[in-house]
């Protein structure tokens, strides 16, 4: 079977250049927010079409429960999650290739012509990861008769809700064919572009938020003993969370605690009857991970029992993402061959969270950062944020090249 090379991708992703942008900026045009993306997911059905790449549903209905707890959290209802996985290739090995694809609740306000107005954003860069994809889908349908196994696609909503990549995980992503190997990557505005960083081991944080609504019973500020205040339990609680970091997490671990949400009340001489705090924890060590999430709830339980109130409580849990360190040593060569050699270099592990862990922890995955911008630029989740597109078809080739070698490497080990 003829050898595909790095230079016959990279030249690949120069010559549909002009389709990855189109790709790009209508995606840019119609940012959807959450696991529900119609519009997105139509046309990504659509470009697979073109190209005879066959595809198929991939999320499903959502649980009730997740639907109402997406609610409390601010998302829109969602009831349903519309991935969509895609096949290049047969038999084994399979890598799989995530791309995210849903935008966020900003208003984007930089001057682009093909900029959102429809009061959301991709202010992540996730419509440039779906078009490098597609990209990618190209030039590996194009080569399909000398792929050495086969490459699965994932297209996937609510990354933003950190439960989108678990919903198509549980709906069988990695399943038929079982995917051996993972890869995703995102754009980083505030790097130079072409600039490619990655993380072995822990590769970004885990992230446990808890949204707690408080019931007391509401009166006169004259009259407190005969009311139970829900703004006093939640500045214990306040205090209570934030005291626990500095007292059962490792110092040596990353681990940050913040309330984002501290409100209830309308007015001074009134106690009133409800009031909400939502948590969110982020860190970079597991362990401090599993016992902060079991103890800040059972601190809430106590201080809100002790004040006689009661309470009612959500809870989110995004794993951290990691990047497998075999898999890494084997990737980035690759990575360095469409790259260049002085292009790719490790870096510390990103305090941010990314919804990708839910597929590394079912099989290898590596996770990499691409530069789409230098110092300077407005950073992700700006109303400002402007890539520069000459990312575009490094990111097809560094997907398509990562696949086809990896391919390629594990076939003849075996």
């Amino acid at each position: 079977m003829e050898h595909i090379s790095a230079q016959e991708i990279r030249r690949r992703a120069e010559e549909i250049r002009p389709q990855i942008t189109a790709d790009r900026r209508y995606l840019h045009q119609i940012p959807e927010i959450g696991t529900d993306l119609p519009k997105t997911s139509a046309y990504i059905k659509q470009r697979l079409d073109e190209m005879g790449i066959s595809w198929k549903d991939c999320g499903g209905k959502l649980p009730l429960k997740m639907t109402e707890d997406f609610e409390k959290a601010g998302f829109p209802r969602m009831e349903k999650e519309t991935g969509v996985a895609a096949v290049i290739g047969k038999g084994s090995p399979c890598i799989l290739l995530r791309a995210d694809m849903d935008a966020l609740p900003i208003q984007e306000k930089n001057t682009l012509e093909f900029r959102s107005v429809n009061g959301s954003g991709h202010m992540c860069g996730h419509d440039s990861h779906t078009a490098m994809l597609l990209g990618a889908a190209q030039i590996l349908k194009d080569m399909e008769d000398r792929l050495e196994g086969t490459v699965k696609l994932m297209f996937q909503p609510g990354e933003e809700t950190g439960a989108g990549a678990r919903m198509m995980v549980e709906d069988g992503i990695l399943a038929d064919p079982a995917a051996d190997a993972a890869f995703g990557l995102h754009v980083q505005p505030l790097e130079p572009t072409g600039q490619i960083g990655y993380t072995a081991g822990v590769n970004s944080a885990s992230l446990d938020t808890f949204i707690l609504k408080i019931k007391g019973k509401g009166g006169h500020s004259s009259q407190p003993q005969l009311c139970t205040d829900p703004l006093m339990i939640m500045n214990q609680v306040y205090q209570a969370v934030n005291l626990l970091v500095t007292r059962e997490a490792d110092p040596a671990a990353m681990v940050t605690l913040t309330c984002g949400v501290a409100q209830g009340g309308t007015a001074v001489n009134i106690i009133p009857g409800e009031a909400e705090l939502h948590i969110g924890m982020r860190t970079l060590d597991v362990t401090s991970a599993d016992h902060l999430k079991k103890r800040i709830p059972e601190i809430i339980d106590h201080y809100v029992k002790a004040w006689n109130g009661e309470y009612e409580l959500t809870v989110f849990h995004t794993p951290c993402t990691l990047t497998d360190e075999k898999l890494c040593r084997q990737m980035v060569p690759h990575i360095r061959e469409v790259a260049g050699q002085d292009n790719v270099r490790e870096i510390p592990a990103m305090t941010g969270t990314e919804d990708f862990g839910y597929v590394t922890q079912e099989v290898p995955g590596m996770f990499v950062f691409i530069g789409a911008g230098g110092p300077g630029t407005p950073p992700l989740h700006s109303p400002y944020m402007v890539l520069d597109e000459n990312v575009l078809p490094l990111g097809a080739a560094v997907y398509a090249n990562t696949a086809v070698s990896w391919l390629m490497d594990r076939s003849r080990a075996e």
